[in-house]
């Protein structure tokens, strides 16, 4: 038992250990085992849209870069990349040429979809530089994925006008108008300046001077309009 593990290990390049890894063969795509690929029970769960820390190490090096898919319903969305160095080459990849630097152990954040999934697959794939020529289904490829569910509640987003796009910011229509809310220009906490008709003329001259930001200035440019308007008057 000893020597049949010895030598399973030595035959292992890399190996997945978070999430936990769905069986450790890697030699056929998608996930290792080729058409006998099949989901197993070692789920790990995360949240929608939950950044996470993939882990894994190499155990035979080889000159190579790593790259990080997922698939939400399955692994039938994997695709080898065509070329050696085609980055980013298939709609399920989370993170591409992850160099192959400072081993054996490696880690990379990925941030998952913000959707909820019971048969999603992350993948994990080595390119290796050293068995030229590159041809995809070849020994240039090794392949370790993880059987994961995203559960819970998908976080919503705003992306239509009046969006927050700054700390604390609302900037559109509908902004907040409850209890205690400013809605109006005077803001400094004075009963409104109520003139005559005859005096709104002479009260425009201020200008924006009610709109001043912050109660110690509307004060003081509420007493300013009133002593112009009462000089006006006389």
């Amino acid at each position: 038992m000893l020597l049949l593990l010895v030598a399973h290990t030595a035959a292992a390049h890399i190996a997945m250990t978070y999430p936990l890894v769905r069986y450790s063969d890697q030699k056929q795509g998608p996930c290792g085992r080729g058409a006998s690929d099949a989901r197993t029970m070692n789920v790990t769960e995360f949240a929608p849209g939950e950044t996470i820390t993939v882990t894994w190490n190499e155990t035979i090096n080889h000159p190579s870069h790593y790259r990080i898919s997922i698939d939400i319903d399955g692994q039938d969305d994997f695709a080898d990349p065509p070329q050696m160095k085609s980055f980013y080459s298939n709609a399920t990849v989370l993170l591409d040429n992850i160099p192959d630097v400072g081993g054996p152990a490696f880690q990379a954040q990925i941030t998952l979809p913000n959707v909820e999934c019971e048969d999603c697959t992350l993948q994990l794939i080595q390119v290796m530089y050293d068995k030229p020529p590159y041809a995809p289904g070849t020994n240039d490829l090794y392949y370790q994925c993880a059987d994961i569910a995203l559960r819970g509640a998908v976080q919503p987003t705003d992306t239509g006008p009046g969006a927050d796009t700054g700390p604390g910011a609302d900037t559109g229509p509908g902004a907040d108008t409850g209890p205690g809310t400013d809605t109006g220009v005077n803001n400094t906490g004075l009963p409104p300046l109520e003139l005559p008709d005859d005096k709104e003329e002479a009260a425009a001259g201020c200008g924006g001077c009610l709109a001043s930001p912050g109660p110690g200035p509307q004060a003081l440019a509420w007493l300013g309009a009133l002593a112009l308007l009462r000089r006006r008057s006389r």
